[in-house]
């Protein structure tokens, strides 16, 4: 098979001076908005600002209605950054403006199920766009030409300058007037704007805001030279073939009868363990390997009912295969049970959670596979359902405050406050940042009085974090809804 590196045909940089006007204008804002200042709204006002960088020059192409919904588009996907500048954020308002550039430069595949096939071509191009355009526009032979011609007359101007700034200098020491407006030039300010790490941040957003504003795709794979697909056409005997696919299922399906089994026994009737084995023990151990089953099995499943393949023409492989699914999905809800469990002993945790949400993800995308075979969708049909709820759930999860719910469910849950759960861990607490202030207050509204040294420590770890907090920049630059609640939080009377 044939590949290519080449991209789609470039656009002459002369016919776009706007895009480099816009170009410098969105790079200034950068630097004023986010350079040297703590994430906040900052952030989402140059998102907006990036969108209409990329709509303004695309206005002929677009209608207005288009181009309010693509604005939109970038308003709703960029509001999480408003609650509090994350990772899910940032990629979900990456992704929204990839969104609005492709469909700008006309780049948008005709239906979702090629979309993530399209992001991907996207993204590989944009870390050398700026670059690769920059090269073009320089190897042209006019521009050669010119340049030669600006460092001949750049040259011209050494001698003349260092003469005339001798001669400024001599008029300095005679004349006060012309020293105290030297004296009053701040070349301090100018000299921040030499900054290596400021030119490096300033290269950074160039390099993605013009891939933005000229979008491009890596080309696709050259196809066979036959025009023919890649198919794997199995042999009667093969290890692909319908006699070896029934075998392993009916093989897997007996294996994970026995899991299942267990599980029901063990973690849903709650029946006595072996000897030295407690329930949090039997849930930690399984918690993440099933979940590793169950991608595999995943995995197996796509392979075994491909379009025209032995396993999607029996009707007895596609029975064994609804039955592998649904023992899947019962695996990823035992694995969420054993993670409750396992909290139970041992608290909740950041990894945890996140765990929590992986195993509901892996288990969504098994319903998706059993959907998708039943209505015989095609493989790009369940990439993009799988992409649509994961996008889902990374939407919701970024407008959650997961340290404050971690922080208060370890205090209701702690063997001090519930006399049932696990010692708290104040350092873990500690480690979850300004949003464990409000779950520390009720852990020392309902400490017990006895428990001095455990007072003591909340005591100074909650007075650290409220002078970090007392003590940041309060520029409205860096200003989210998070911090503005936690502000109104530690001037009630509940906090003081």
């Amino acid at each position: 098979m044939d590949t290519t590196d080449s991209l789609t045909a470039p656009m002459p940089i002369r016919r776009y001076p706007g895009r480099i006007a816009v170009l410098l204008g969105l790079v200034a804002l950068a630097d004023f908005l986010i350079f040297g200042q703590e994430p906040g709204i900052n952030l989402f006002l140059f998102a907006l600002a990036v969108c209409a960088g990329i709509l303004l020059p695309a206005t002929k192409e677009l209608s207005p209605s288009k181009a309010a919904l693509l604005l939109g588009l970038s308003l709703l996907a960029s509001a999480p950054l408003l609650e509090t500048p994350s990772a899910m954020g940032f990629a979900l308002c990456l992704s929204a403006l990839m969104s609005v550039a492709l469909v700008s430069g006309k780049l948008m595949p005709r239906s979702l199920t090629g979309l993530p096939l399209v992001f991907s071509r996207f993204a590989l191009v944009i870390p050398l766009r700026l670059a690769e355009d920059v090269g073009k526009y320089l190897a042209t032979p006019a521009k050669r030409s010119s340049l030669t011609e600006v460092r001949r007359s750049a040259g011209l101007w050494v001698m003349p300058l260092i003469l005339a700034s001798v001669f400024l200098l001599l008029f300095a020491a005679a004349n006060p007037v012309i020293e105290v407006t030297l004296r009053s030039i701040r070349f301090d300010v100018l000299l921040k704007f030499l900054d290596p790490w400021r030119i490096g941040f300033w290269i950074m957003i160039a390099a993605v805001v013009w891939a933005l504003l000229r979008p491009r795709l890596k080309r696709r794979f050259a196809r066979w030279q036959a025009g023919r697909a890649f198919m794997i056409v199995p042999t009667k005997n093969s290890p692909l073939g319908h006699a070896s696919l029934l075998r392993s299922l009916l093989l897997f399906n007996a294996l994970f009868a026995v899991q299942t089994l267990l599980d029901l026994v063990y973690l849903w009737g709650g029946a006595d363990l072996p000897d030295h084995m407690s329930h949090a023990e039997y849930a930690h151990r399984g918690a993440y390997p099933l979940i590793a089953t169950a991608l595999l099995a995943a995995g197996f499943v796509l392979l075994a009912m491909r379009p025209d393949g032995p396993g999607d023409k029996s009707p007895l492989i596609r029975g064994l295969v609804y039955a592998w699914i649904g023992q899947n999905i019962l695996l990823c809800l035992s694995s969420m049970l054993r993670l409750e469990l396992y909290v139970e002993a041992y608290s909740l945790t950041e990894l945890r959670v996140a765990a929590g949400l992986w195993m509901g993800i892996v288990a969504v995308g098994l319903a998706l596979i059993l959907l998708r075979i039943v209505l015989r969708r095609s493989n790009e049909w369940l990439i993009a359902t799988n992409l649509a709820s994961l996008i889902a759930i990374l939407y919701l999860s970024a407008f959650i405050d997961l340290p404050a719910f971690i922080a208060r469910f370890n205090v209701a849950h702690s063997q001090e406050i519930s006399q049932e759960g696990p010692p708290l861990d104040i350092d873990y607490l500690s480690s979850l940042g300004l949003s464990a202030i409000p779950a520390l207050d009720l852990y020392l509204l309902k400490l017990p009085t006895h428990l001095i040294d455990q007072r003591s420590q909340a005591v100074t770890v909650r007075y650290y974090l409220a002078r970090n907090f007392e003590m940041r920049r309060r520029d409205w630059r860096s200003w989210t809804f998070r911090s503005a609640r936690l502000d109104n939080y530690l001037l009630s009377p509940i906090a003081r």
